[in-house]
């Protein structure tokens, strides 16, 4: 497969490249290009983003979570009907898992892909001393092409005609445009409440005006030249050569402003080896439907929710039935929340909820865990066992707190140690990580054959 793509990183996290991706995303979609948008690492906000501006699925592009040739599959599938791939990255350029190397960064997701790197540089306070910052990253790895530059938060147009000069000839490449420092080109604030807000349209007259502030101050004609085209090849080794198994067995997976969070390969993993996803909404009222044998309940932000999701009996109690009829059932991070006792918000408001892991969850402002997760299961665990391994990451802003004994789901390895993490229940899974299946495929096979032995009344009733 040939695309034109090319990699958005920054020389480190709040120099614009969000702004700058969203908006050339943006930008070559008025131009009448079918575009497709990728985020580096586990984020699951800025993909949100993307796909309310280019109409098509986002997807992570994970180097740690996923193997080289995992990712190229997932690229190479989602590029799939597209003219252009712009590839958003995390952090700075090289910043990932390891200080010591490439490894999880937006460098090494450009090396995978074959990609040059358009490099955007805040340059409010100084213009030669810019070209200094690009020779650095243009020279750190000889794996990376650096192709040209976005000059960000500049004063005025000549303030980048400063900037553009120094750079062009200390470093031999082009800048292709600038952002001014102007308060309506900021990113909006990603709170809890993006999604919602996305979705009822609040935010399209801010990407307009970013689509067309990039069409007058980018050289878009040249950029596209400038982005790489070689052809890429990738073996399947997530979804195979054989032909797509039908119709097995029905998942219900929630999905609506509460519960969003899904790495789209987990879907399509679980569709590949034979489940039909049935979609609900617990926010909108909509129970558990009675003819499945699965249920997935994602991440988001039941917090934000909790007062209507607590409201809402009846889907409770069918989430509850689900479960305790021996469904094979599983809950990462906003879904292992909604599975507590209760939520308590950091007003101090609690609102029960299912009631089916015994604890509550408390909300805190600052961070509780962030970070990659090397996962093992335990024993009775059916999705994830002793001996296996996969990969996630955990991010949330609250604790859980068990009211009596329990058993945990997994075994997690992070930055700070391992530790035991969530809660296990005959067929029930859950915890705060979000897994990712394209790191061990054998997960989504695995859930898959446990619905159907529910289907055919092997499995256990609490």
């Amino acid at each position: 497969m040939s695309i034109n793509r090319i990699v958005v990183a920054g020389t480190g996290s709040g120099v614009g490249k969000t702004t700058v991706a969203i908006g050339l995303m943006a930008a070559y979609k008025a131009k009448g290009y079918t575009v497709q948008g990728f985020k580096c690492g586990p984020d699951y906000i800025d993909p949100t983003y993307q796909t309310a501006v280019t109409g098509r699925k986002s997807r992570n592009l994970d180097s740690w979570m996923c193997s080289d040739l995992a990712v190229k599959e997932i690229f190479v599938r989602g590029c799939q009907g597209a003219d252009v791939a712009i590839i958003e990255g995390a952090m700075g350029l090289f910043d990932g898992k390891d200080p010591l190397s490439d490894t999880g960064s937006a460098a090494e997701i450009a090396e995978i892909t074959n990609s040059p790197v358009l490099l955007v540089v805040d340059c409010g306070g100084m213009a030669r001393s810019a070209a200094a910052i690009v020779k650095g990253f243009q020279t750190f790895s000889p794996a990376i092409r650096l192709c040209g530059v976005v000059a960000n938060r500049v004063g005025s147009v000549g303030h980048y005609e400063l900037v553009r000069k120094a750079v062009e000839k200390e470093c031999g490449i082009p800048v292709i445009g600038y952002l001014s420092k102007d308060d309506r080109l900021c990113m909006p604030e990603r709170h809890l409440g993006l999604v919602p807000s996305i979705e009822r349209g609040e935010l399209k007259p801010f990407f307009d005006l970013l689509s067309e502030t990039i069409r007058n101050n980018f050289d878009l004609d040249r950029l596209y030249q400038m982005m790489g085209s070689e052809k890429i090849e990738s073996p399947s080794i997530l979804f195979g050569t054989q032909k797509k198994q039908e119709g097995k067995v029905r998942i219900a997976v929630a999905m609506d402003e509460a519960f969003h969070f899904y790495y789209p390969e987990n879907l399509e993993l679980l569709e590949y080896y034979g489940a039909d996803l049935v979609f609900f909404s617990p926010l909108n009222g909509e129970r558990v439907s009675p003819d499945v044998q699965g249920l997935y309940i994602g991440g988001g932000f039941p917090e934000e929710f909790a007062a209507s999701l607590s409201a809402q009996e009846d889907v409770l109690m069918s989430v509850r039935e689900a479960i305790q009829s021996g469904m094979p059932t599983v809950a990462e991070c906003g879904g292992f929340m909604f599975l507590s006792e209760s939520i308590e918000t950091v007003g101090g408001v609690v609102y029960p909820l299912v009631g089916m892991i015994p604890g509550k969850v408390k909300m805190h402002t600052k961070l509780a865990a962030l970070g990659y997760r090397e996962v093992t299961g335990m024993d009775k665990n059916f999705l994830i066992g002793p001996n296996d391994r996969a990969r996630g990451h955990e991010f949330h802003y609250s604790t859980f707190e068990s009211s009596r004994a329990i058993t945990p789901s997994y075994i997690t390895t992070g930055l700070r140690g391992m530790k035991h993490e969530g809660f296990l229940l005959n067929n029930l899974v859950a915890g705060y990580t979000h897994l990712h299946f394209a790191s061990a495929p054998v997960l989504a096979r695995r859930w898959v054959e446990q619905c159907t032995m529910f289907k055919n009344g092997v499995c256990e009733r609490l």
